[in-house]
């Protein structure tokens, strides 16, 4: 291992569950939080592995991906937002951001840089809220390859659910979605014309988590809309119905 990177944990397998384990890669500068995370999620059955700064990850990450990863936003040698912006161009896997009150980047900025969830650490952090939200998004993805083997097509637009691969105009998108864009690409796609409410939405890529406001969807559709007119500058697929939420246009 370089320097800068804590050998990866791996824990034994859970026999309780017929799976195998799944791989958590935790990112933070702080080898108490990682070794109390990774205690904690060892417990639990997962494998794990732990980084303390941006570089070491991006490396570990690219060569070994992980099934999910929580990282930390501000980290030496490569902070959580540009490690963010990195991965995302290599894997879709969900990413948890780890956020403190007094930093600038709130949750809401997390997301919109292309975090699926948050979880801060000031106000009395909770290890069992943070493996909670982790089973939660990974819970997500599997529903997303398993509710359906086919592929959806619509249009220029074609999805893949069983690859989280999508597809505009017959070119891939070269920023991948995550899980939430997916589904909610996804959820407007399988109904074209037919408005869909910020709450419906909500509900789509935030089943179990309360605490998102219902304007975090703008955020995501902000970015979907990015990554469609990297391939086409004209896209004007999902159109905004105010004071309503969003359709996919049928013209």
């Amino acid at each position: 291992m370089g320097r800068g990177t804590l050998t990866p944990k791996f824990c034994q397998y859970n026999y309780e569950n017929k799976h195998m384990a799944q791989t958590i890669a935790l990112v933070d500068d702080d080898r108490n939080i990682l070794t109390g995370i990774s205690i904690a999620l060892e417990r639990e059955g997962f494998k794990v592995q732990t980084y303390i700064d941006g570089e070491s990850a991006l490396i570990g990450l690219t060569r070994n991906p992980p099934d999910l990863a929580v990282l930390d936003i501000k980290m030496p040698r490569m902070d959580g937002e540009d490690l963010l912006k990195k991965l995302r161009k290599k894997m879709s896997i969900p990413i948890i951001f780890l956020t403190s009150k007094d930093e600038e980047v709130d949750e809401l900025l997390g997301l919109k840089l292309g975090a699926d969830d948050f979880v801060k650490k000031s106000g009395g952090f909770s290890t069992k809220v943070l493996i909670e939200r982790i089973r939660v998004q990974l819970r997500k993805k599997n529903n997303t390859i398993d509710e359906t083997k086919n592929i959806i097509s619509h249009g220029k637009l074609k999805l893949d659910p069983s690859q989280l691969e999508c597809e505009w105009n017959g070119k891939p998108l070269p920023d991948k979605l995550t899980t939430t864009e997916f589904l909610i690409v996804r959820e407007l796609a399988k109904r074209p014309g037919v408005i869909k409410e910020r709450g419906h939405l909500m509900d789509i890529a935030y089943k179990e988590n309360t605490e998102i406001e219902d304007r975090t969807i703008d955020s995501h559709v902000k970015r979907i809309r990015k990554k469609f007119k990297k391939v086409d500058e004209k896209f004007s697929a999902i159109e905004t119905r105010y004071g309503s939420g969003y359709r996919w246009n049928v013209s």
